[in-house]
């Protein structure tokens, strides 16, 4: 096995600095994470969407089946999360990555198991105040992300090496833009500990979502997603006849009333499940434009490995002009 070793590898306990990115539906499900996993990164279970007794069965699985490390997401607004919380705590992730809400509400309990925490941050405020509550690491998240961006809009290039300058003592990974082994030796090059893969793993065999959406991630440039929902927990995702509704509707000074309406009748769900990505929220990154096929996760993370060596060995060295 192949190792790159980084403060975020050590802390892990990963052979390589490649996290597959908690996204919800693609990867509420033991495949995708166990493949990953299994083959040297860090797989991922989005638990978001996910129902208690459903949850349970493939956090079940995913212990069988690895004895790799492995992680779950956890948006602590989603409904319910007290319950998940308590659920996790009997099943003993590994690694616990949590978001959209404060750490001081789980970390004690998570370190008191042994499970590393990261937490999802997308400013630097954000970043001090999980550093100051204990965190072990953060997922630095920028403007260039799949599903939520920061509200700042801040490029992953500028957030991550700011965050790195801020909190130097902390692990990081990088989130947003990063699709292949040069985006994943110039994130590290920030100061970043390893990167996390959302939309490229999003175009796996194993991602739990419809054929459709995978296909609309492949038909994508770099140029094809929209960030809508200005006010109302912004996202990005891929331009369709959902996001020009919203998008006509914030140019012309819509009320919140009418924006919101919009844009919650439009789901996720609609598009990952269903196939539907003409009205549903197909949610994806801006480096959907460098995807362009869909391959086995193990596949994936080996071809991030020779791209990161590749990259490595294409950069210029110094040269002392003296000599």
């Amino acid at each position: 096995m192949i190792r790159v070793e980084t403060p975020v590898t050590r802390l892990l306990g990963l052979d390589l600095p490649i996290v597959q990115a908690g996204m919800s539906w693609a990867s509420s499900c033991s495949a995708l994470p166990l493949a990953v996993s299994n083959a040297g990164g860090l797989g991922v279970v989005a638990a978001g969407p996910m129902r208690l007794p459903e949850l349970d069965r493939v956090l079940a699985e995913v212990a069988a089946g690895t004895e790799r490390p492995w992680a779950v997401n956890l948006p602590l607004h989603r409904a319910g999360a007290d319950e998940v919380i308590d659920l996790l705590v009997r099943r003993r992730p590994p690694v616990l990555i949590a978001s959209q809400g404060g750490p001081r509400r789980y970390l004690q309990r998570f370190h008191d198991l042994g499970t590393r925490c990261l937490h999802v941050v997308a400013g630097i405020g954000h970043a001090q105040k999980a550093a100051d509550a204990g965190v072990d690491g953060l997922v630095v998240v920028g403007a260039e992300a799949g599903g939520h961006p920061p509200p700042a809009m801040v490029g992953t290039a500028v957030l991550v090496r700011a965050v790195a300058r801020a909190v130097p003592s902390l692990p990081l990974v990088a989130s947003g833009g990063v699709a292949d082994g040069a985006g994943l030796a110039a994130v590290l090059a920030l100061g970043a500990g390893a990167a996390q893969f959302g939309t490229r793993f999003l175009a796996s065999t194993e991602a739990s979502v419809h054929d459709g959406y995978k296909q609309a991630v492949l038909a994508a440039g770099v140029d094809s997603t929209r960030t809508v929902g200005h006010g109302l927990g912004v996202i990005r995702a891929l331009g369709n006849d959902f996001t020009a509704r919203m998008l006509d509707l914030e140019a012309t000074g819509a009320e919140e009333s009418v924006r919101r309406k919009t844009f919650l009748a439009s789901t996720l769900k609609d598009a990952a499940l269903h196939g539907d990505v003409t009205d549903g929220k197909v949610e994806a990154g801006q480096s959907a434009g460098l995807v362009d096929e869909v391959l086995p996760a193990a596949e994936i993370v080996s071809r991030i490995v020779d791209e990161y060596r590749a990259a490595l060995a294409g950069l210029p060295a110094v040269v002392n002009a003296g000599e």
